[in-house]
């Protein structure tokens, strides 16, 4: 199943301790890269949170965003002694190795209180306040994977689409080819119908064989049946796509390069300017897959 790694998902709810908003978004990537912004009251949840992201999505940048606004009932004060117990020895360290002789510094517990997470606002119920991130964050992510699931459906779809057209196109140019060599015989044997003199037929022969090896693009055309149906049966795997198609889409390009390097027809070379838009196009809507 292809999956898109652009979205977005909101989720929120009212709590008596006041309102809380969950926000996550994606956009491409070529790996998975996850930022977490989360109030003091949630820092807790952060390796969680982070870990469900990691097991659930494979490639994209991902946001999430969490939005507490306390509600207006009066709140007490609370000091996280466990915190500080951790950062005063540190802090008088730093005092004692910056003491000077006449200006010596003392811990300050004003720098103390400073220190994010140290004091913050007690909550009434903590762990209901928790519950509640957790149960808001599983709705964003499934929204979030929702979404990503219907773009890929359309980016999917969209790629088969230029994938038939393509295959139109190998198949024009693989009609024309009897012609393209017709062709270039014919040319060959009016310059020396114009130029009036007598040659080897067999060696003639062996000139025309040469030339048209130098414009057989048949391989390039057998190739791209083959990257056509590797790309269709990507599409419609459950294994992730996406680096897999970026990789076809440099060998579709390579193909169609030599295809109009080696044409002599101008309707060859416009059928292969035609494939190179095609490809671009598919290699645009690749970048966006998981």
């Amino acid at each position: 199943m292809i999956l898109s790694m652009t979205g977005f998902a909101r989720s929120e709810a009212a709590l008596p301790s006041g309102a809380l908003v969950c926000e996550l978004r994606s956009v491409n990537h070529r790996f998975l890269e996850v930022a977490m912004r989360l109030p003091e009251e949630l820092r807790q949840l952060e390796g969680d949170l982070r870990a469900r992201l990691q097991t659930e999505l494979r490639r994209g940048k991902v946001d999430c965003n969490f939005t507490y606004r306390a509600g207006a009932q009066p709140r007490s004060m609370e000091v996280d002694l466990a915190l500080v117990q951790k950062l005063a020895p540190v802090l008088q360290q730093l005092a004692d190795a910056t003491r000077g002789v006449t200006h010596p510094q003392q811990l300050d517990l004003i720098d103390l209180l400073r220190f994010p997470g140290v004091l913050r606002e007690s909550s009434a119920d903590p762990e209901s306040l928790l519950a509640a991130a957790r149960g808001l964050f599983d709705a964003a992510l499934a929204d979030l994977k929702r979404m990503r699931g219907s773009e890929g459906t359309r980016l999917a779809a969209s790629i088969g689409q230029r994938c038939d057209q393509l295959e139109e196109l190998v198949g024009a140019v693989r009609t024309r080819l009897p012609e393209v060599q017709a062709a270039l015989r014919a040319r060959f044997d009016e310059r020396l119908a114009e130029l009036g003199v007598s040659v080897d037929k067999e060696r003639i022969e062996q000139e025309i064989a040469l030339l048209l090896q130098r414009i057989d693009v048949d391989e390039e055309l057998v190739r791209l049946d083959g990257h056509l149906a590797e790309t269709r049966k990507i599409i419609s795997s459950p294994e992730a796509a996406g680096r897999r198609l970026d990789f076809l889409m440099q060998e579709f390009n390579r193909e169609a390069n030599t295809l109009s390097s080696k044409s002599q027809d101008l309707a060859t070379t416009r059928t292969a300017v035609d494939m190179k838009v095609l490809i671009e196009q598919m290699r645009e809507q690749v970048q966006n897959i998981e």
